[in-house]
């Protein structure tokens, strides 16, 4: 596990949907992207920030996605897909997943902002390239795999006050 220190380059990629829904079930709160970045990056040096959000033609999330932009976050904005029964879908897995492989050259740690379980893979292989994998979320609702596989975990509902508005 490599240590922490202020020359660490570091990418932060949060999965805004994953965020957004579990900061409202537990909380019925926001994320402070602001807080979170700060949290993520601490005293190292923030290469990229990167948030994965969902475009949904709902009321204010044009004014979120500047917001996020205003912060220091690019956006990677996808489109939700309706299919003929009705249900719908959109995630950022492979997206996330394909940056952080493409960013790993570039930076000494990735941390994800997410709970989804399907990033502990990830974390592994980011790990075997030599780049620390961190990971922020709510340990309610984080899967225990991404939890062992980071090389760091911190759980936002630690501080709630810190990180939600």
């Amino acid at each position: 596990m490599t240590a922490i220190h202020g020359d660490q380059r570091v990418a932060v990629l949060a999965d805004a949907q994953n965020l957004y829904h579990t900061a409202q079930s537990l909380h019925s709160r926001n994320i402070d992207y602001q807080s979170l970045l700060d949290g993520a990056v601490r005293d190292r040096r923030l290469t990229r920030a990167i948030a994965y959000v969902i475009k949904a033609n709902a009321p204010e999330e044009e004014r979120f996605f500047d917001a996020l932009v205003d912060i220091g976050f690019e956006t990677r904005i996808k489109e939700l897909k309706t299919f003929g029964d009705g249900t719908k879908k959109a995630d950022w897995d492979v997206g996330m997943s394909l940056d952080a492989v493409s960013l790993a050259e570039h930076v000494d740690t990735i941390v994800l902002c997410t709970g989804d379980g399907d990033f502990s893979r990830l974390c592994t292989h980011l790990q075997h390239e030599g780049v620390r994998a961190e990971a922020m979320g709510f340990r309610e609702s984080t899967a225990e795999e991404l939890i062992a596989a980071a090389d760091e975990f911190v759980d936002l509902s630690d501080d709630p006050d810190s990180f939600l508005l």
